[in-house]
């Protein structure tokens, strides 16, 4: 599962993947009305995430980390999000989530970490082999899915390779 948190909106997206293929399963995005309050919209995150995790088992999850804001109040309201999320995750017994920065995410998805939105969106339906258009949240929640999934091949492969050449495994 992948989980690009924000304070308005919060996008999710959950893959099944054997290292070689990558399979949609769902996605979507928490919308949060702007004017409620920050404790109110965390709870949402927190409750929802909580409840779409548990409902589909998941294994593994990703979020994006923190960028530098030019505003502060946007950092930490970002900040407060994300803490909703893993909390969220780690509750619905996931454990700890791993992160990406946007930058990694995009060279993962698109081979280019400076891509845009409507190119993420765009390769994330491709490399899913998904007919319809993804929300740009929503296509962010399964990006993380597909750079996690990629990360985690590449480190079984490495594994593997360290084991045939008869170096210590951690």
């Amino acid at each position: 599962m992948g989980v690009d948190p924000g304070s308005r909106f919060t996008g999710w997206g959950i893959i099944r993947s054997d290292g070689a293929e990558s399979r949609y399963v769902a996605s979507g995005c928490i919308a949060l009305p702007p004017r409620r309050p920050m404790g109110e919209r965390l709870t949402r995150i927190y409750k929802e995430l909580g409840e779409i995790a548990r409902c589909h088992r998941v294994e593994e999850a990703a979020l994006e980390t923190v960028f530098v804001h030019r505003n502060v109040q946007s950092a930490l309201k970002l900040g407060q999000a994300r803490g909703a999320a893993l909390c969220a995750l780690v509750m619905a017994g996931v454990g700890e989530a791993a992160e990406y920065s946007p930058r990694r995410v995009k060279q993962a998805v698109c081979g280019y970490g400076g891509a845009g939105k409507e190119q993420v969106a765009l390769m994330v339906a491709r490399l899913l082999d998904h007919d319809s258009d993804f929300g740009e949240d929503e296509a962010d929640g399964l990006a993380l899915s597909i750079c996690h999934a990629h990360h985690l091949s590449v480190a079984r492969l490495a594994a593997r390779a360290r084991e045939a050449s008869g170096e210590a495994v951690s």
